[in-house]
């Protein structure tokens, strides 16, 4: 059947009884993903099974990592210049379709992650099995990259599944677990690994699939696509602004017009992912996508030597960080002066781990790699131990002179301090080069910036063995120097400390936040200061006053004493109810400075750029990473870094100096603004 065809990306297997299982195992790669190689050699074993078809079809992959990541995002830059995106698409779509028409029965066999063309080309078969595995997630992300789906995607989901559970998965991206995808329709059989393909061949046996759901005829008719497309346009536009993110309002459009007729939608499909992918919206979502793979290239788990982690302080932060790394597979213990406070964080974890495991096994193993250690014994056993107590110098200090004698040979001394430089730390260590510092960020299981904090006499193993225990516990890292602050927090307080003065000045703080989500950041500032803790804010505050200079508001420490610490004590700037803010109405004749963007935004730019000019991140792409990672800096515009570029450095800088001229001293352009002189315009 494929006799004389050179495969380097497929190879086939054939069953006794006349099934043909495709393999796919991308060359030179970890990871499947479709290149134009890729498909090309899939059109040319499509065409032969299409002449000569077998009894059925089964595609499956031939890497342990998972079934198909999707398309080969390091093309993209490249199509989108040749404005070749459409073309591309359509090649696609047609290869896809020719599976879709195959007159045998096509099974796609799924294990692990299998995202975006991925998806598309297990939509176009008649059946899909997929294993138990908790690794095992279906989906089309491409929302992420500021495109939506352009394989056929839009069109088969809603076919398959009906229109509200499919245009749900397209416009958020998000992926399912293999169970929840069988509950929707969109996977056959569920099974562990072991049987993955005697199902799937067992599936390739029934002959083609011809049923269609009543729930798909009935969500794509032409009346319910009108009333179904408002109510989706409304519920996207609550969470992002059409001229921000216009992706998923494409897709939505996209379905109400032609979710009726699968050959004009396909078109249109094409079509409209190729006007996408020229936005600056996409062209930035796929740099922060390469930013992602930097930061997760930086460490490898297999020769990190962690094990065994060991916790000390059983907070919000540290109780927190103990439980993230024992539901990624860690042992750890947790210590903390009484058992009292310990009991509270093996609480939280058990909720965390019923939430992200499901199964009570998997839940009682993970409860089982966490324990409660008031003694301190898992000190001499660790690999790592982690100091998460409160923001005090000495405190920290003689901790660590209690725990470095106890310490093994090879274990890893962390630090998850804020703001308090390791330099300082270390003068009490026998051993100061295996110091270094893992700073978090709350909340733990949802924030995926880790910061690795270096100083001048860190030895090189030890941060090598941090960025592989990050990839461990599907953390980003980013290594920053040790200096007040580190990088997230030196550039957001400017920022936080602004809203402040402008909230002092009478700003509504509704409007200050409105303001600053207008801009794209993912929350206001003075609600995410009341989420953080108006106690957490003084105290980093005052640590980078005294070493910057900066001012902080007199209101800020009157509000902390009087028991006002944000969302924890139920007011802070806000009061709030069931932990959601209740924010004040705002005068409908209310008009806010007209720089009131600027001072927020402006001031969290020129601390970045005095950041890169003082060497506390490497690099540009570095500070973009992250300040998106950690701060939820507008994705969409590619990071502070980028948006220099793409505002025009003589622009900001010029902005900067109106706003010295207004409010003073503190918006005086740092150094590097000037070194770029006439880069305006220039990418970053």
């Amino acid at each position: 059947m494929f006799e004389g065809l050179k495969l380097r990306h497929w190879r086939y297997e054939k069953t006794a009884d006349g099934l043909i299982h495709l393999v796919f195992d991308k060359a030179d790669t970890p990871v499947n993903t479709f290149s134009r190689d890729v498909m090309a050699e899939l059109d040319r074993l499509v065409e032969r099974l299409r002449i000569e078809p077998p009894r059925g079809v089964i595609f499956r992959s031939g890497k342990d990592s998972g079934f198909i990541a999707g398309a080969d995002i390091s093309e993209f830059q490249t199509l989108f210049a040749q404005d070749a995106v459409y073309d591309t698409l359509r090649r696609g779509q047609k290869v896809f379709d020719q599976i879709e028409a195959l007159p045998c029965t096509t099974v796609a066999a799924i294990d692990g992650f299998c995202m975006g063309g991925g998806t598309e080309l297990a939509l176009a078969c008649d059946y899909r099995v997929a294993t138990d595995a908790s690794s095992t997630r279906i989906g089309l992300p491409e929302v992420m990259l500021g495109i939506h789906p352009g394989w056929g995607g839009t069109v088969r989901m809603p076919q398959l599944i009906g229109a509200v559970d499919a245009m749900d998965l397209i416009l958020t991206g998000r992926g399912l677990r293999a169970s929840v995808a069988r509950a929707k329709g969109l996977v056959d059989d569920v099974c562990g690994r072991d049987a993955l393909v005697a199902t799937a061949e067992k599936r390739a046996r029934r002959g083609k699939r011809s049923e269609t759901s009543w729930k798909a005829k009935l969500s794509n008719s032409w009346p319910a696509r009108q009333v179904l497309a408002k109510v989706m346009r409304g519920k996207t536009a609550a969470k992002a602004s059409p001229k921000h993110y216009p992706a998923p309002f494409a897709a939505i459009e996209l379905w109400r017009r032609h979710g009726g007729d699968p050959a004009r939608m396909m078109v249109a499909e094409a079509r409209s992912v190729a006007k996408l992918a020229k936005s600056d919206t996409a062209r930035n979502l796929v740099r922060v996508f390469f930013l992602r793979e930097r930061l997760r290239s930086l460490g490898d788990p297999k020769t990190a030597g962690i094990e065994h982690v060991h916790v000390i302080g059983a907070g919000i932060m540290g109780g927190d960080i103990a439980a993230w790394c024992a539901l990624r597979g860690l042992k750890v213990t947790l210590q903390d002066r009484e058992e009292k406070y310990v009991k509270p964080a093996l609480e939280r974890a058990k909720a965390l781990f019923e939430k992200k495991l499901k199964k009570p096994a998997d839940v009682a193993e993970a409860r089982a790699r966490l324990t409660m250690d008031v003694a301190g014994d898992g000190v001499a056993e660790a690999d790592l131990v982690l100091e998460a107590i409160f923001e005090n110098l000495e405190a920290k200090q003689a901790l660590f002179q209690d725990c470095e004698p106890r310490m093994k040979e090879s274990a890893i001394l962390a630090t998850n301090t804020s703001s308090i430089p390791l330099q300082d730390l270390r003068s009490v260590l026998e051993r100061p080069e295996r110091l270094i510092g893992l700073h978090f960020f709350n909340p733990v299981a949802k924030m995926l910036l880790l910061e690795i904090v270096r100083h001048d006499q860190l030895d090189p193993a030890i941060e090598e063995r941090a960025g592989g225990f990050a990839k461990m516990i599907e953390r980003l890292p980013v290594p920053v120097a040790s200096t007040p602050g580190f990088l997230v927090n030196r550039i957001l307080m400017p920022y936080l400390l602004e809203a402040f003065k402008l909230h002092q000045e009478g700003v509504p703080a509704p409007v200050i936040d409105k303001a600053a989500k207008k801009f794209g950041m993912p929350m206001g500032p003075i609600e995410l200061a009341d989420q953080v803790g108006l106690d957490v804010a003084a105290s980093v505050a005052k640590v980078l006053a005294e070493a910057f200079g900066f001012d902080i508001p007199d209101d800020i420490d009157g509000m902390v004493e009087g028991g006002k610490r944000g969302k924890k004590d139920g007011e802070g700037f806000y009061k709030y109810e069931d932990g959601k803010p209740q924010k004040p109405a705002v005068d409908d004749d209310y008009v806010p400075p007209a720089d009131l963007t600027d001072r927020m935004v402006l001031a969290y730019v020129n601390e970045a750029m005095k950041c890169l000019d003082e060497g506390v991140v490497d690099d540009a792409d570095m500070l973009d990473a992250g300040m998106i990672f950690g701060t939820g800096f507008a994705p969409f515009r590619g990071g502070p870094w980028q948006y220099i570029a793409d505002e025009g450095a003589d622009v900001l800088r010029q902005r900067l100096e109106d706003l010295t001229a207004r409010h003073g001293e503190r918006f005086e352009p740092a150094a590097g603004w000037k070194k770029l002189g006439a880069s305006s315009k220039q990418a970053a």
